[in-house]
């Protein structure tokens, strides 16, 4: 019986691919093709459409890297075809294997409306369902060139990510444009043979099912008459009819399919193609709703419905009709699907703020699910803002990729950092671009983690994705046929919504994960790309600057409030923070693009600043200084300015010279130890009296590893890196800055060069280090290292609207898989009445790891190290190479509060401007430092409501009483679109993280 099986599979196989699938389109005529090649980027339709052409054969060249060619295919229905269905086949030189990943194309009718998309799996066009005979066929085809970066053999580095370095090579050859006679017939038995093929082959060998499958398409093929596949496909179907009438278990398991293409706002294209790409897919996508009629398609990202809207507003009109009748839908209510990890409090609420906003404006829809399958973890602050932003499930995808410890839920209740829960589900299928093939079913059904406890249903994103595509007319037939098929789970096409509320109906108690759903994979993400991750802290800084400055400013001088801009590059810092922008996993392309964007994005946002600081200092030659941190520091008030900063009383720093060479600096509070090899050998906290370096070691020491993981250069750093080390402790430069103020060191090893200067602030129980390095390393990995004397068993890293605790130690998998992990502005780590913060401008990945001191004495070392740069050479060759710039400080005897103050001020410094002899008083102002202002701004609605946005930052109950330095008419806690939810007053009291967003209606908003 196994030789039966066996035999009849590579039968079926071979049957089907090389006589019956051929002969759906069993008559073909040439179609005659021209071309026009675009010079350089891409043109506007009517350029394209009206560009002269040349005529070309099947089988020419065309395409060098990244270009687009407009073809023009024509011709005329046979007449012999009268009656019959007529598609075109347009191959432009695919590969079925990679679609997204290469050329693609849209069709256009004459009078430039778009048709639908091509790439490999979906290369037909429909010309006539039932043809007269003599029908003119006319189209017209923006072709774009697309190399393949990610091909057969990945993590090749490749110039061809970057239209600067790639080749004028044609990359691809027109195979097929044809017109064709499509078999209706054939196409379903085609269906029919792929949809049992597949189940037969995932039934288990002795299982009476899989038999009978088998005998079934054996009378199937021994029906098929090879030489006239057509005329005996009917014949051949019926032979099927019975097995596939045969009804599922009663206790099948149920999938809910949603049409769907993941379509990355940015990765191995550069975001003009997405651009593109969202309009084929959208094109196709409509289309597919039109002819089918049980089809549910779902979108993600308003970013990517804005530039339909702006650039393809046909497409975009169809998309609207079929949002408008519940069968396009919107999902996820975030401007993109973007990292988790690294934006900060207020991106990440903003992400919210402007996805939903946008659906809510165009559609009138209120998106309740967050729609992020493939984001690289999730940050515990999640649940509240899902929350407070008025959703109310959240999908994911990507932790089935972790490499240790299997998730152990499907369907779960999530708890983030304040113990907001949100109901979650989890795919088993295991992929976002599925295909519903028996083999992913089958996987599904086994994978469910919540067999027997009550859940039935899971969730199959069904379309080609990553680079879109979306979902075929192939699969809505297997769904047909699966619906309710014996051996297989049932599938239906429905909402996500609907999906949810049948889950959580049949599942209320589901089990409950607290915390962080930390990826256990592509922990470099958290350092990739150094300058694409400093644009966009320093974006979010003068974002959190310019608001407050200029809604200051128009309560207090009238100023006009700058909506417009605030709000556009708000939406650009969102847009960049993609998944595979801000991670650092592009194309070069990607991030040369992003660190131009960033660079106008800072100058306009310092313009912005000066206008309105200038404002409120107003005319005169003092010297005022403003401070926008949400904490006071040298006499200047949080959120307001003083004329200038109160002149320290401390004593001044000192800095001598150190026996055997080397400085040591005092200034009071701290005593720094600066040895002869330019490293930190001793900080000794004066006050407490006790050392902060572990005995024996060193601080501040830069650290070398090799950098090679076993794959995905870009996304990856694989715990053996720690297997090999260089310490760089050879010094070239260890003298005094000019002024006397700073150490000076300077390193070179390898091609690089490194500068540092460390510095002791008068008064500030604080070592500064500000670093440069001239990077020119491959495969290198490179480190800063703190050998702490503190035992601990945790660390405190910050996150969004708070912190979360991550083991120092490996007792577990699960322990041990987090050794390398995100941060904001600090690392903190403590012993009972003592601790001490690590602070950076613009880094996130970290490690922390635990040692016994030095001589056997007992003990332990905690070394904290921040992960500075990489340099992988895949999808770019050239990633972080050049000139960067890090600050970062250590801060001895600082407790949890410290450390956020200092985050804080090291991100914001203050400015000084020349105005009036006056200070300006903050627009609001807080009396527990336990409570961080994280927003003040002017609502969005241009009402001149003052929005404020404040969180408990320490894990434990804060009360509170915000001050308004304005008449207040009217208060109100709002959601996250700043809707009132709640009338309030200025008397807060918090929950640990809560976040609490107050809407303040000044009594006399007149010039606001």
């Amino acid at each position: 019986m196994h030789n039966d099986r066996t035999i009849t599979e590579a039968r079926l196989k071979r049957v089907l691919e090389e006589r019956i699938r051929p002969a759906v389109h069993p008559e073909s005529v040439p179609l005659e093709v021209s071309v026009w090649h675009a010079p350089g980027e891409p043109v506007p339709v009517a350029e394209g459409l009206a560009a002269p052409r040349t005529p070309v054969a099947v089988g020419t060249e065309w395409g060098p890297a990244w270009g687009t060619s407009w073809f023009t295919v024509s011709g005329a229905v046979p007449d012999a075809w009268a009656g019959r269905t007529v598609e075109a086949l347009l191959d432009l030189g695919f590969d079925e294997n990679m679609t997204g990943f290469q050329c693609e194309g849209l069709v256009y009718r004459p009078d430039g409306s778009p048709v639908k998309g091509l790439n490999p799996r979906n290369q037909w066009v429909r010309i006539a369902e039932r043809a007269t005979g003599g029908e003119p066929v006319l189209l017209h085809i923006e072709a774009a060139a697309n190399p393949v970066i990610l091909d057969y053999r990945p993590f090749r580095p490749t110039e061809l990510g970057d239209r600067e370095t790639a080749d004028d090579t044609p990359r691809y050859r027109l195979t097929r444009m044809d017109l064709a006679v499509f078999d209706r017939t054939v196409w379903e038995l085609v269906q029919d043979l792929d949809v049992l093929g597949q189940l037969m082959h995932e039934l288990p060998v002795d299982s009476p099912r899989r038999w009978q499958i088998l005998r079934a398409v054996e009378r199937a093929l021994d029906a098929v008459d090879l030489q006239d596949v057509g005329g005996t496909a009917e014949r051949a179907r019926e032979r099927l009819a019975d097995v596939l009438a045969a009804p599922a278990h009663a206790s099948a398991h149920r999938i809910s399919a949603v049409g769907h293409a993941h379509i990355d706002t940015a990765w191995l294209w550069p975001l003009r193609e997405t651009v593109r790409k969202v309009a084929r897919t959208t094109a196709n996508m409509t289309a597919l709703l039109e002819d089918e009629p049980d089809f549910v398609y779902a979108m993600s990202q308003a970013q990517q419905f804005a530039w339909i809207k702006e650039h393809r507003p046909e497409v975009y009109a169809r998309v609207k009709k079929a949002v408008a009748e519940g069968r396009f839908v919107p999902v996820g209510g975030m401007w993109v699907e973007s990292d988790t990890n690294m934006p900060g409090s207020e991106a990440l609420a903003r992400q919210f703020t402007h996805g939903k906003r946008f659906f809510l404006e165009e559609f009138g829809i209120e998106t309740e699910e967050v729609w992020l399958p493939d984001s690289f973890g999730y940050s515990a602050a999640l649940p509240q803002l899902v929350r407070l932003a008025g959703a109310k499930w959240f999908l994911t995808q990507k932790i089935s990729w972790s490499q240790t410890n299997t998730f152990p839920h499907h369907t779960f209740w999530w708890e983030g950092l304040d113990g907001t829960r949100v109901f979650t589900h989890f795919p088993p299928i295991d992929t976002y671009n599925s295909q519903l093939s028996g083999r992913e079913l089958a996987h599904a059904v086994g994978n469910f983690r919540e067999k027997g406890g009550g859940a039935t249903r899971s969730l199959a994103p069904t379309g080609w994705g990553d680079g879109g595509g979306g979902t075929t007319r192939e699969m809505l037939a297997r769904a047909k046929r699966l619906a309710d098929l014996e051996g297989s789970a049932k599938v239906v096409f429905e909402k996500p919504s609907v999906f949810f509320e049948k889950a959580r109906a049949e599942y209320a108690d589901a089990p409950v994960w607290a915390g962080e759903l930390y990826l256990e994979l592509h922990r470099a993400t958290l350092t990739s790309q150094a300058r694409t991750k400093q644009g966009n802290r320093r974006s979010e800084h003068l974002l959190r600057e310019a608001e407050l400055w200029a809604a200051t400013a128009a309560v207090r001088t009238g100023a006009p409030y700058p909506y417009e801009a605030l709000d556009r590059l708000w939406k650009t810092v969102l847009l960049h923070q993609f998944h595979d922008i801000l991670p650092g996993t592009s194309i070069a392309w990607v991030h040369r693009e992003a660190a131009r964007t960033y660079a106008e994005v800072a100058a306009e946002l310092e313009s912005l600043i000066a206008d309105a600081l200038g404002a409120l200092a107003g005319e005169g030659a003092a010297t005022v200084v403003f401070n926008a941190a949400p904490h006071a520091r040298g006499g200047v008030p949080a959120h307001g300015a003083a004329a200038s900063a109160e002149p320290s009383t401390a004593p001044a720093t000192t800095v001598e010279p150190r026996e055997g060479g080397g400085f040591v600096l005092d200034n009071g509070l701290l005593t720094v130890v600066v040895d002869e090899r330019g490293l930190l050998v001793s900080v000794h906290d004066r006050r407490a009296g006790r050392e902060t370096l572990a005995p024996g070691a060193a601080g501040n020491l830069l650290q070398l590893h090799q950098d090679f993981p076993n794959m995905w250069d870009a996304w990856d750093v694989d715990r053996f890196y720690r297997n090999t080390v260089t310490d760089l402790t050879d010094v070239d430069t260890l003298e005094l800055t000019d002024d006397g103020a700073a150490v000076l060191i300077v390193r070179t090893f390898g091609s690089s060069r490194v500068e540092q200067r460390i510095t002791l602030p008068q008064g500030e129980r604080r070592v500064e280090v500000e670093t440069e390095v001239d990077w020119h390393e491959t495969e290198k990995f490179l480190k800063a290292a703190f050998p702490l004397d503190v035992h601990t068993d945790r660390v405190a890293a910050e996150t969004q609207f708070g912190h979360l605790h991550r083991p120092t130690h490996t007792n577990t998998s699960w322990d041990a898989a987090k050794f390398e992990a995100c941060a904001h502005r600090f690392v903190h780590v403590e012993e009972p009445g003592w601790g001490v913060a690590l602070v950076d401008d613009s880094t996130y990945g970290y490690d922390v790891t635990r040692s016994p001191r030095a001589g056997d004495t007992g003990g332990t070392t905690t070394t904290l190290r921040l992960s500075l740069l990489r340099a992988p050479r895949f999808p770019d060759p050239r990633t972080d190479q050049g000139v960067h710039r890090f600050r970062y400080a250590l801060v001895p005897g600082a407790a949890v509060g410290d450390a956020v103050r200092e985050g804080y001020r090291i991100n914001l410094p203050e400015r000084r401007v020349p105005g009036a002899a006056g200070g300006v008083a903050p627009l609001v102002s807080v009396d527990n430092d336990a409570v961080v202002v994280s927003a003040v701004k002017l609502a969005d609605d241009g009402s001149g409501d003052v929005v404020v946005r404040v969180y408990e930052s320490l894990g434990g109950r804060a009360s509170a009483r915000l001050t308004a330095g304005f008449e207040v008419e009217e208060v109100a806690v709002c959601d996250l679109l700043e809707r009132p939810v709640a009338p309030a007053t200025t008397s807060l009291s918090l929950r640990p993280f809560e976040i609490v967003t107050l809407r303040l209606r000044p009594l006399s908003p007149s010039g606001v």
